[in-house]
């Protein structure tokens, strides 16, 4: 193993559109996909966490596949490693965990090829595989995002520091976001398009401001998805109502569901989480920050570990 690289990778999860923000805004999570690499004459993928195991462990693992097709892009082959990968985002529940997968393999291949790729180029490839930026892009800059995606590429501003907490309530049942998507309507008037552009404009500028009471407003008056979404989730409208009883300014779903998550000022995190906790006993219900750090790569020393479990 002498003269062998090995990384650690880090990238943490997210939430996306934040009622009207639809595949634009996000907020980084402090949930996070943790990938140890450590170059090796093969590809091999040893899960660390439970809920990993349904995947494959060879090369034919999907980060292993972004690293190799970002690598080709370049004209470069990636020397096989052995990853070591653990997370804690739930997977399948609109927490971003495909997305934060995308970003690790694009980290990884950008030190593996010596790419020296910028985050703004990270964020066009990452992109390209997601096909929108609002989890890709949280996942990449960390903290609140606003993104747009259109022909000559992707534009995206940070925001730091928002004073807020999001409480998760994350059903045990996934809702493919194939089935979310087909409930969408496939055109909007002009007329409709004006009215949901304006939401939107006016639940970014509530972020901005810390107007909590107008970003809950415009969450609650998307015209987006949530109208279309929210009858595939029969515990949309009782999160909701207990939320608002408890404390949350606002309630969105989490990207394309079945995850409900509930924002509300920093200081009252705690007192919404144990009540949602109690209220809904059969669901996962967690407090998060916001992750204001993006993804981040450490060259280390390598570690003497088996190759399997």
């Amino acid at each position: 193993m002498k003269g062998r690289r090995s990384w650690r990778i880090v990238v943490p999860g997210s939430t996306a559109n934040l009622g009207a923000g639809f595949d634009s805004l996000g907020l980084a999570l402090d949930v996070y996909l943790t990938v140890e690499a450590q170059e090796a004459d093969e590809w091999q993928v040893i899960p660390l966490s439970a809920a990993l195991e349904v995947f494959p462990a060879d090369e034919s693992h999907f980060i292993v596949e972004v690293v190799k097709e970002v690598c080709k892009e370049y004209g470069k082959k990636p020397t096989p490693c052995h990853l070591y990968i653990s997370s804690d985002i739930p997977l399948t529940r609109g927490l971003g965990s495909s997305a934060a997968a995308v970003v690790a393999g694009v980290e990884l291949a950008n030190v593996l090829c010596d790419l020296n790729l910028s985050r703004e180029r990270k964020l066009s490839i990452a992109n390209r595989f997601e096909g929108h930026p609002d989890n890709v892009g949280a996942s990449l800059y960390g903290g609140f995002i606003v993104s747009c995606q259109h022909e000559k590429g992707v534009n995206i501003i940070t925001v730091p520091d928002l004073p807020i907490e999001i409480v998760c309530v994350i059903p045990k049942a996934e809702l493919k976001t194939s089935d979310s998507r087909n409930v969408l309507p496939s055109t909007h008037s002009f007329a409709e398009s004006v009215g949901a552009g304006a939401i939107s404009n006016v639940l970014v500028a509530a972020f901005l401001t810390g107007d909590w009471d107008m970003v809950g407003k415009m969450m609650k008056r998307d015209r987006y998805h949530q109208p279309h979404r929210r009858k595939l989730l029969p515990h949309y409208d009782a999160v909701e109502e207990v939320a608002g009883r408890f404390g949350a300014f606002g309630v969105a779903l989490s990207g394309a569901g079945p995850t409900i998550a509930c924002f509300v000022e920093r200081e009252a995190g705690e007192w919404l989480h144990r009540q949602l906790e109690q209220t809904f006993p059969s669901m996962d219900v967690r407090k998060l920050s916001i992750a204001e750090s993006g993804s981040t790569i450490t060259l280390q020393q390598p570690k003497v570990r088996p190759s399997s479990l």
